[in-house]
């Protein structure tokens, strides 16, 4: 299956056979050589033996300046997520006048790389020349959060959208490629600037259930007091007060949500950094959330379902399509939650085919994450049971 977007000479292919060499025929079709500025490759683990392979057939098919990408769970193409069975996808995009620099770093280069200047001297980019970062790393040699923590702080205001190797086989097996290379761990990192950068979508499939309460007492990721009273206490009144439908669905999902600007006067979906609700004390009333509160700051109890995450991906690909205005993107990547597929939507490609919909024969290609890296409010974050989008897009 193929997307071609002739006017700006880019596409992304789809290749399902059990055959590397026709899996890939298939996802490179008639692709110009020498075109592009930036290919990627995803590729499930049914083709492990064969990713060096597949990367220099890309490379000599292609030509391009840069080439990156990793294994995945399950692997995503143009309105296609193919989940259990043996594919591979690429997306390969022409951008004139971009900036597009491609590093690999390493557990080691991060442990000592701390201060801003660090970065600029070793990567040899100024924050100025860099308008985006896409991030693919491996989820178990390297330190994703400080990666992100750093990379912001070297370089802020831009975005960093990406996702976390994953594998369909049990126990360590990612890779990550960078043009004809496989490596078994650390990250790649892909600069881009110049006339381009990236339209983020990140869409953390939640909705907000409740009131919104201010945080009174906190300590660690324990939340102690929300307006004054026990969460645990607020959260109960808060599901007796749902319709009963809604009820039976938010007791097995419930999340909490953490407002990123508490001055806001309102507020809406995206406006929250989800995150788990890990457990509760029934005596003190208590609760533990996978992250650190701050005393001041807003939380809002939320709920994950499909028919959450299908409404909030809708109405953010709506509000991005709508916001690029006459910005036509050239394609996009989808880093999309193992949790979310089949599982979470009961059929099949389901946000492969809603970024379809609103941005119809967008090149697209992507990957299931361990773990998915998108920006909200504009701050980066690592998250989970989230599709994060990277939409090539002209800068304003």
């Amino acid at each position: 299956m193929l997307h071609y977007n002739a006017r700006m000479a880019t596409f992304a292919g789809l290749g399902t056979a059990h055959d590397w060499r026709q899996a890939l025929d298939q996802a490179l079709g008639e692709g110009a050589p020498g075109s592009a500025d930036a290919v990627f490759v995803f590729a499930s683990s049914h083709y492990l033996a064969a990713f060096g392979e597949i990367l220099g057939v890309v490379q000599e098919r292609l030509r391009p300046k840069t080439l990156l990408g990793c294994s995945g769970q399950a692997i995503i193409g143009p309105g296609r997520e193919m989940e259990g069975v043996p594919a591979l996808s690429v997306l390969s995009l022409r951008l004139p006048g971009a900036m597009v620099r491609a590093f690999h770093i390493t557990q080691e280069f991060l442990a000592l790389a701390e201060a801003p200047e660090a970065w600029h001297e070793a990567l040899g980019l100024r924050p100025e020349a860099v308008n985006a970062w896409v991030i693919l790393a491996d989820p178990f040699t390297f330190d994703s959060e400080a990666l992100l923590a750093r990379l912001s702080s070297a370089y802020p205001g831009a975005p960093l959208v990406g996702g976390m190797a994953s594998s369909a086989g049990v126990g360590q097996h990612t890779q990550l490629f960078l043009g004809s290379e496989v490596h078994h761990s650390g990250a790649l990192l892909l600069a881009i600037g110049g006339a381009w950068g990236v339209r983020p979508v990140v869409s953390q499939g939640a909705a907000p259930i409740g009131e919104t309460w201010t945080i009174t007492e906190a300590d660690r990721n324990i939340v102690r007091a929300i307006g004054g009273r026990p969460p645990l206490e607020v959260l109960v009144d808060t599901l007796r007060a749902l319709p009963p439908d809604v009820q039976q669905r938010a007791s097995r999902n419930l999340l909490v949500g953490l407002a990123m600007d508490e001055y806001r006067d309102e507020f809406r979906r995206g406006d929250f950094l989800i995150r788990n609700l890990l457990g509760a004390d029934q005596a003190s009333g208590i609760v533990a959330i996978g992250d650190v509160p701050r005393v001041g700051q807003t939380l809002q109890f939320q709920v994950r379902d499909g028919n959450a995450a299908d409404e909030e991906l809708r109405e953010m690909l709506f509000e991005a399509r709508t916001g690029l205005g006459a910005r036509e993107p050239a394609g996009g990547l989808l880093f999309a939650c193992n949790g979310r597929g089949m599982g979470l939507f009961g059929s099949p490609h389901h946000d492969a085919r809603a970024i379809e919909r609103e941005f119809a024969s967008l090149p697209v290609a992507g990957f299931f994450c361990n773990g998915e890296i998108g920006p909200v409010a504009g701050r980066n974050f690592l998250h989970g049971f989230t599709a994060s989008i990277a939409l090539f897009v002209p800068v304003a």
